[in-house]
């Protein structure tokens, strides 16, 4: 299956994919509220939210008190964003930009990334790169929460072709695993119209090991692994992976 490299210019568009659907959003507040817990953060606390897409938690982390950045390469979801934001009158600051490329440097007393929004790049050192810059836009003693997809999990519960009836649509998934990550055919049938539409991408597949040697070479502590945003212990049975590190340093 040939994915092109920069195949997320394409993808993150509300006309193909958008990641704060209704039920999406319906959950924010219950994970925000475990991230939350996690950070132990206080009010007024600065919070880098890498890859906020439409700022369904952003928004949810900025009602709680704390000084929300959403960086985001999707301008479309950071219009969405702003618009959440507006809406509830809550204050937001939104940066659009490239997560290999962050210029943050010793900003933010905490930084998370959400909803599998890493490991896109075919290239292993573009995620390493992304994680530094996270080290380096936190304070020292800064924490990092980090929710991708469980490695584990995919390759052990593995189904090639599932598709599914979401309503308005059928979407179909065409899926190959290599010892890298997966590659995949994103299918949508629209009913009334019959339009499909077709996308492919790149997801690095990773477990507990090698999340927390790729954190270790960015110079971040791993600490903590959970299975799911109910605190359950992580496995190859859970589907997210979750993990808690830190910036070396004392944290103020």
């Amino acid at each position: 299956m040939k994915v092109p490299a920069e195949w997320y210019k394409a993808f993150f568009k509300n006309s193909f994919y958008n990641p704060a659907s209704p039920a999406a959003v319906a959950k924010a507040p219950s994970e925000a509220a475990f991230v939350l817990r996690q950070l132990k953060l206080k009010k007024g606390s600065a919070l880098l939210d890498l890859c906020c897409g439409p700022g369904r938690h952003a928004v949810e982390f900025a009602r709680k008190g704390l000084a929300v950045t959403g960086f985001d390469f999707s301008r479309e979801y950071l219009e969405e964003a702003l618009e959440r934001a507006q809406e509830k009158r809550i204050p937001l600051r939104l940066v659009r930009g490239d997560m290999r490329r962050l210029k943050f440097s010793g900003e933010f007393d905490a930084a998370v990334n959400l909803f599998t929004s890493f490991g896109y790049f075919r290239k292993f050192s573009d995620d390493i790169k992304t994680l530094k810059g996270v080290a380096r836009a936190l304070k020292p003693g800064g924490l990092f929460l980090i929710d991708i997809i469980n490695g584990d999990y995919v390759r052990k519960h593995f189904i090639p072709n599932p598709w599914h009836d979401l309503g308005d649509h059928y979407h179909l998934e065409e899926t190959a695993l290599n010892k890298d990550g997966a590659f995949n055919s994103w299918i949508k049938i629209h009913k009334m119209s019959g339009k499909i539409q077709k996308k492919t991408f790149f997801s690095r597949l990773y477990d507990r090991a090698r999340l927390a040697a790729a954190l270790k070479t960015a110079g971040l502590e791993p600490l903590k692994f959970w299975g799911n945003f109910a605190g359950q212990t992580l496995s190859p049975d859970s589907i997210r992976l979750i993990a808690l590190a830190a910036k070396p340093g004392r944290r103020a």
